[in-house]
């Protein structure tokens, strides 16, 4: 029996084979797929609205009658457009008070690069063999987020490899084919 060598990257052992058609295929050909949550922050809306859309999850919860995870995901924010940008705008205003508000921006904008913001994302992830079943769960899931005032769509493969890195990396942005220095 030949021996295999095992390796210290993760690419090596973990079964993924391909992030194709919004999809994770895995060695054993099981497809990964599922929906992005838009983000709503219910708790700015009236306690009325509030009840609502909770009834509303608990009931489309209860009619998902396949295996899902609920994961959660933080993504960089990438502001240095808007940055940019203000910073035009800083040049080319002629007012003192309006280049006071928008220094205040820019101070604001690099407070949150200073500090990695990130937003935070949601998806609700399944598998199987099948990828017309699949695109069905797909479909059910977004009408049923959509009766609860929530927006999702289905994930896209830049999803897909965001929440493997987020998994296997703690969070931790990689930069492949980096060569750092020792």
């Amino acid at each position: 029996m030949a021996k295999v060598k095992s390796s210290g990257f993760t690419e090596d052992w973990l079964p993924v084979k391909a992030i194709q058609n919004n999809m994770i295929i895995t060695s054993n050909n099981d497809k990964v797929t599922g929906v992005k949550i838009t983000p709503k922050n219910i708790f700015i809306l009236d306690s009325v609205t509030q009840e609502n859309i909770l009834i509303g999850l608990r009931n489309f919860y209860n009619t998902i009658d396949f295996e899902f995870w609920l994961v959660v995901a933080d993504r960089p924010v990438d502001i240095s457009v808007y940055m940019s940008q203000l910073q035009l705008l800083f040049q080319e205003a002629q007012s003192p008070a309006v280049k006071k508000l928008i220094a205040q921006d820019i101070e604001k904008g690099e407070t949150f690069i200073r500090n990695n913001v990130c937003d935070t994302e949601y998806y609700f992830m399944f598998k199987g063999k099948d990828p017309d079943l699949l695109m069905k769960r797909v479909r059910q899931m977004i009408n049923g987020l959509a009766t609860c005032g929530l927006n999702a769509s289905l994930i896209s493969n830049e999803d897909l490899r965001l929440v493997l890195e987020n998994f296997l990396n703690g969070g931790n942005t990689t930069e492949f084919g980096t060569v750092m220095p020792v």
